[in-house]
């Protein structure tokens, strides 16, 4: 999403860009025509077939044309890191000597290096990461996503610039959120480093009346083990799983009280601005990269992660803090509405651009 409304916003302003990207869709492929470039949105996008299946997304029609066509461009600005598009885009656009832009998107973190293939991400990391991203100029989302990469590289440059993130004209609600029970939201993907399992362990702890909605999908089987988790803290039948939502995403967040995310490891965090937009405070972990954001505009709460952390924030929020829920209800939707502008911040990409082509 916030790739796209980048591109859409550069288009609109004036500027030429081109994507190009695999026909990767999870384990399917997009109904497109591979190497044919068409319009998406207003930007030009050539999809190429990929011949593996996995998260390498190993395209060679797709290098080949970086090869080919990344001259006759001012800059690269490559997306993600940890995949063969990614890695060998770099390379090749290196060679040509045009400037590289990487906007890792999380992916150069401590938990993203401990957390799978630790060892394979390492011998990358050494022998081809470190010296290629050493060239590169970065571009991270959040403070605490600039701390973790200067931990492992010394790039060219640094800008922090937060996502964009596509938001819906504000609606004030006429519904009532007096009522006695905390309605809580867990918004996002279902996977380990959201910290779900903490939350549902904490809820255990909580002593206000309260409900969780889990609107999210993702592994069959870690789905599933979360539910167990939620049984054995006896807790299931506060627990309501929706599943995967997203045309109704915004009236459901402004149904709720309060939107949680523990998150373990989070560079930034969409939903969280999705959820303020329409006037919900937000309980997230001080890993998640709006943390100080949230603390500095007095948006919500930070926890740590782990689950009495969490159980003691919702119950202070339900009893000390419930009349803060309502003044952040208030205020919410104007910060966020001004701050994630779309014209205010495609200018900021714009300079960012212009400064590194300069150099």
């Amino acid at each position: 999403m916030s790739v796209s409304m980048l591109s859409e916003q550069l288009v609109n302003n004036g500027v030429t860009v081109e994507v190009f990207a695999t026909t990767a869709n999870g384990q399917n492929e997009l109904p497109v025509t591979p190497g044919v470039a068409v319009e998406v949105d207003g930007v030009k996008v050539t999809y190429f077939k990929r011949i593996t299946k996995d998260h390498t997304h190993f395209s060679p029609a797709l290098l080949k044309k970086v090869w080919k066509e990344a001259p006759n461009f001012d800059a690269v600005h490559i997306h993600a890191w940890w995949n063969l598009v990614s890695l060998f885009s770099c390379m090749l656009a290196l060679m040509r000597k045009v400037p590289v832009i990487v906007s890792p998107r999380g992916t150069l973190s401590s938990y993203s290096f401990n957390n799978k293939n630790i060892g394979v991400k390492q011998f990358i990391h050494s022998f081809l990461g470190k010296p290629m991203l050493n060239r590169c100029f970065i571009h991270v989302t959040s403070e605490r996503e600039k701390d973790a990469i200067t931990t492992l590289i010394r790039p060219k440059s640094i800008t922090v610039l937060p996502n964009f993130v596509r938001l819906q004209p504000y609606k004030a609600s006429d519904k009532s959120r007096g009522e006695v029970e905390l309605k809580l939201i867990f918004f996002s993907r279902i996977e380990q480093k959201k910290g779900l399992d903490l939350l549902l362990a904490a809820l255990a702890k909580v002593n206000v009346p309260y409900q969780l909605t889990v609107a999210g999908d993702g592994d069959k089987d870690y789905v599933e083990h979360l539910k167990t988790i939620a049984e054995e803290n006896k807790v299931e039948d506060k627990v309501s799983w929706i599943g995967f939502q997203n045309e109704n995403k915004f009236d459901l967040l402004q149904e709720h009280d309060l939107f949680v995310l523990p998150s373990y490891d989070e560079n930034f965090g969409n939903a969280v601005i999705e959820s303020l937009s329409v006037g919900t405070p937000v309980l997230i972990s001080e890993q998640v990269g709006l943390s100080n954001y949230v603390v500095e505009n007095k948006l919500g709460w930070i926890c740590t992660t782990n689950a009495d952390s969490i159980a003691e924030t919702i119950n202070k929020i339900g009893t000390v803090d419930k009349t803060t829920l309502q003044n952040i209800r208030n205020i919410a939707p104007e910060i966020i509405h001004n701050d994630f502008d779309e014209k205010n911040m495609v200018k900021k990409y714009i300079t960012m651009y212009n400064q590194i082509t300069a150099k």
